[in-house]
């Protein structure tokens, strides 16, 4: 079987590292044949990467009519994604796009419709959502490993100063989409928790912004209340110094789980036991991507799925604003 001519459209930090090296993986599910970037410099050099030609646009309408291209990896700036998304599904090309699935609910659903209409498939790449160790931190609940959860608490604080490479992306910080780092960072966090424990019924938040140059807000702390019953806290700051390595913590009725980066734990009876996990989990979206495009199975739902993390922010915010508690638009 032929493999599926892509096109990759940005050339920035997260297409070089994670995007382009997954794809130089896949020979036998991929081919890249071309990259569209306002940079025609950063395009030239991430071609330079694969073995076969890549030709390089500037004008991503050129691209998109190319009618030997069946699918496209959008990794763009999150103000520019709804547009892009949208104007290839018309185009006929199935999509996976880089989290977050839109910059607020609204357009999302424009998206949804839009793929709907076109009868091709859009996936979000949400990580996290890949992440086996919250995937086996749910089966563990789940099977009762820790008895009923009673409460989740995660606090995270991510270093985001000169010395981080996405502080120097321009488009971050330029307040071209709602919420900034809380929103591109938080929905990560958000399904990594969705993943774990269920749907969150209703947020109580307050957020603000510490530092002039993260605007437009830095530091959130918000209580959850899932619809299984139990009780959440979830904090995120991208204003300190020095990062600190968060782990999600359930504390259940006969034990507690706590997944750390490539680590989970169990702790019952006062014996803690360990499961390590480590692997490419954009490897595995782009993998599961080519899976839905051959075979037709469902990656759909992964758009869904990461809308309802916008959706979680979206009314993080909005129960800010009001000073009480707001349920997530259902999605």
């Amino acid at each position: 079987m032929a493999p599926i001519r892509i096109a990759l459209l940005g050339s920035g930090i997260f297409a070089h590292e994670a995007h382009a090296p997954a794809l130089r993986q896949l020979p036998e599910e991929f081919e890249l044949v071309a990259i569209c970037s306002r940079s025609s410099e950063h395009a030239a050099a991430l071609a330079a990467t694969f073995a076969t030609p890549v030709a390089l646009y500037t004008d991503m309408s050129e691209l998109l009519a190319r009618e030997d291209i069946e699918a496209v990896d959008s990794v763009l700036p999150i103000a520019l994604q709804p547009a892009a998304i949208e104007a290839a599904l018309r185009a006929g090309k199935h999509v996976i796009s880089e989290k977050p699935a839109a910059p607020d609910v609204a357009s999302g659903r424009r998206l949804l419709a839009a793929a709907e209409e076109a009868g091709n498939i859009w996936m979000v790449a949400e990580n996290f959502r890949y992440n086996k160790l919250y995937q086996s931190g749910r089966r563990l609940l789940e099977e009762g490993e820790i008895g009923k959860p009673v409460q989740l608490l995660w606090l995270s604080f991510t270093a985001m100063g000169g010395e981080n490479k996405y502080y120097h992306t321009p488009w971050r910080r330029d307040e071209s989409f709602p919420g900034g780092f809380i929103l591109d960072g938080g929905v990560h966090n958000i399904a990594a928790i969705r993943t774990v424990m269920g749907e969150i019924d209703s947020v109580a938040a307050v957020v603000t912004q510490i530092r002039d140059d993260l605007p437009p807000a830095d530091t959130l702390s918000a209580t959850l209340r899932f619809a299984s019953g139990t009780l959440g806290t979830f904090s995120l700051t991208f204003v300190t110094e020095v990062p600190w390595e968060s782990s999600l913590d359930v504390v259940g009725d006969r034990g507690t789980l706590r997944i750390c980066p490539q680590k989970l734990e169990i702790m019952r009876n006062g014996e803690v036991q360990h499961e390590l996990f480590q692997e490419d989990t954009v490897l595995a979206e782009l993998a599961d991507f080519a899976q839905a495009i051959r075979h037709g199975t469902d990656a759909r739902k992964t758009a869904r799925q990461a809308l309802g993390d916008v959706a979680v922010i979206e009314a993080m915010f909005a129960s800010a604003e009001s000073a009480r508690f707001v349920k997530p638009e259902a999605i």
